[in-house]
């Protein structure tokens, strides 16, 4: 088996993971910060204290900044009629239902009324939500995704946030996973094909030199 090593000297070597960089109009993407993923008591949730930490400054900066910020949400009706084969996949999602405490935005980043909470039924931010809309609306160039989980939800939104044409950013240490061999894994990925891995400090120098 390759180590990590050789594994990224190899992509190096075939030209993968150039760097994109920022452009003119970030948005900052907060993904599933809700209650049932930040309590780890729930069958969903784990530790991302430090998740929510990290976000919490981007949602500063970006605050003082007047940039966009954008809030996504998971939950289903009763019937779970609306969660198609996911719910199937993940019995755990029955978690998330409409209206309950658990699909609430945890009060640590609580949004404010003119901050959108985006609801959405499977992974990615752009999957049958006006997401896309939002952003052509606010001429949004560059997409700064945060939460969770790095493999699932995270990882959907990079993917289609390339695929639309946006500057994807990913601050590493503003988003989590159950286990720390996914996250690696993933942000290895996206680092190499979707967008630029960086730090919440890089974010922030980035916003503080553009803006």
């Amino acid at each position: 088996m390759d180590s990590p090593h050789d594994i990224a000297a190899n992509y190096d070597e075939e030209d993968f993971g150039g760097d994109i960089g920022f452009g003119d109009r970030p948005a900052l993407i907060i993904i599933d910060l809700i209650n049932a993923f930040t309590d780890p008591d729930t069958r969903l949730g784990s530790d991302v204290t430090s998740v929510l930490d990290q976000t919490e400054r981007l949602l500063t900066a970006f605050r003082e900044h007047d940039l966009p910020r954008y809030f996504t949400t998971v939950a289903f009706e009763n019937s779970y009629g609306d969660a198609g084969q996911f719910i199937k996949k993940i019995p755990a999602l029955q978690e998330l239902r409409l209206g309950t405490e658990a699909v609430e935005i945890d009060s640590q980043l609580a949004p404010t009324d003119d901050e959108r909470v985006i609801l959405k039924k499977y992974a990615s931010a752009f999957f049958g939500t006006d997401l896309q809309a939002e952003l052509t609306t606010n001429r949004v160039d560059t997409l700064v995704l945060t939460g969770v989980t790095t493999s699932g939800c995270v990882r959907a939104t990079a993917v289609d946030s390339l695929q639309h044409g946006y500057r994807t950013i990913v601050p590493a240490n503003a988003v989590g996973d159950r286990a720390d061999g996914p996250h690696r894994a993933n942000l290895f990925d996206i680092d190499a094909k979707y967008g630029d891995v960086v730090t919440t400090d890089d974010v922030l120098v980035s916003l503080s030199d553009s803006v």
